[in-house]
């Protein structure tokens, strides 16, 4: 299920035309912001959503995909004719009942449903308005990533700092037996995530048994208001070698971080979007104009009516870049990805991205629940759509390779910037 969190405003996009390219499985992990009263109502504006996935996850965002193991064929969804075209959805018509009143939450819910369209989705206020916290960059949770490892069990992955997590003694390895006596063996990253998150209010208790060191301890905690931590910057090959920025999603700020650590490299970039599945738009479009002086980054239309996106001008055009996507990099992350390939301003490296390109519109309805229903695609400057395709690497890494080992390669080729 697809979710938008907040709203942005695109560069150079026509007053009151905003876009969000969203991750995917918040809801999924209970993201529902109880401690928010009055959830902001949406702007009747597109944005362009992304899909579930399964693999690892954190109690801060959604469940990531696991890395390389989705294709574009996996964006394919909904009902299809006998020819294997898809079935048209009167996404139109829908919203227009919306706005005319003729249909209440529940009949809006039971139209998204059966709309044989993947991505299309319905919200209450409260899970909207968790969503839009979240692209805020700001969850209600404990501070643990965690994954799945042999026999369906759940093992801590990452612990972040200062969190509630850190502060009980939970460390990277241990295993979670149970969150509040149920049993986490064999469940769903997601539902394992949606314990973890709880309500999504500040201050309630959860209490986790873990497996830390050859013994079982049980911990209680507060779930907190943490900040994301989307952007990662690091120097793994010292002061010679490139700067490594890794994404996990587009929320508030990300541009300006990347544009800060671009200033700091000497030695090129390695841009990771591996496992990225999106977020806001205006935050990916200032990623590509960190490395962009200017010009498209992308067009979509909504019910045909095309619209674009361009990068502002002064950006980093000399500094060699190479980009690392998967299966998981989606939505926002292909859009970016296939504009710095498509201006040649970036090699990019690893496997076919997932292939998720189509814009959804929010419908508000009285009680503030939204419904977001499919209304067009993006293309890239090119021209070439995502939706169902993906995304090429100009150099491709099969599986079993160590892809970022082959990206450092890639770079070292390119020289320095003249």
């Amino acid at each position: 299920m697809s979710g938008p969190l907040m709203f942005g405003t695109p560069r150079r996009i026509r007053r009151g035309a905003t876009l969000t390219l969203v991750f995917g499985t918040i809801l999924a992990t209970g993201a529902a912001a109880g401690s928010l009263a009055e959830p902001r109502q949406p702007a009747r504006t597109a944005r362009i959503a992304e899909a579930p996935a399964a693999g690892s996850g954190r109690d801060d965002a959604k469940e990531p995909p696991t890395k390389g193991a989705s294709t574009g064929a996996d964006a394919k969804s909904g009902r299809h004719t006998a020819d294997g075209d898809p079935v048209p959805v009167d996404t139109e018509g829908i919203a227009r009942e919306i706005a005319q009143g003729k249909v209440g939450p529940q009949a809006v819910r039971r139209l998204v449903s059966r709309s044989g369209d993947r991505w299309s989705s319905f919200y209450t206020a409260q899970e909207y308005a968790g969503l839009q916290e979240a692209l805020d960059g700001r969850y209600v949770g404990t501070g643990l990533w965690v994954r799945r490892i042999d026999g369906g069990r759940i093992q801590v992955a990452r612990v972040q700092s200062g969190s509630p997590a850190q502060r009980a003694g939970v460390r990277v390895g241990d295993v979670l037996d149970s969150i509040d006596s149920a049993r986490c063996t064999g469940l769903a990253v997601t539902e394992v995530v949606a314990a973890l998150r709880g309500d999504n209010v500040p201050g309630s208790t959860v209490t986790l048994t873990v497996q830390q060191g050859g013994r079982d301890r049980t911990v209680t905690m507060q779930r907190a208001t943490l900040a994301t931590e989307a952007v990662t910057v690091s120097r793994p090959d010292g002061p010679e070698g490139p700067t490594d920025i890794a994404i996990d999603a587009f929320t508030l700020g990300t541009g300006k971080q990347v544009q800060a650590a671009v200033k700091g490299a000497e030695h090129g970039v390695l841009l990771d979007l591996r496992g990225n599945s999106g977020g806001l738009v205006e935050e990916a479009v200032a990623v590509a104009s960190a490395f962009l002086d200017g010009g498209l980054v992308a067009t979509y239309d909504v019910h045909g009516q095309q619209q674009a996106l361009y990068a502002a001008p002064g950006g980093d055009t000399t500094e060699p870049l190479v980009v690392l996507v998967d299966g998981g990099t989606m939505s926002a992350a292909e859009l970016l990805a296939g504009a710095l390939q498509d201006r040649g301003r970036a090699v990019v490296v690893g496997s076919r991205t997932f292939g998720k390109g189509s814009v959804q519109m929010p419908s508000p309805l009285p009680d503030g629940s939204v419904a977001e229903l499919t209304v067009g695609h993006y293309s890239l400057p090119d021209g070439r759509g995502v939706d169902g395709r993906g995304i090429e690497p100009d150099v491709q890494v099969g599986g079993g390779q160590d892809a970022a080992a082959e990206a450092r390669e890639v770079i070292a080729g390119l020289g320095p910037p003249s």
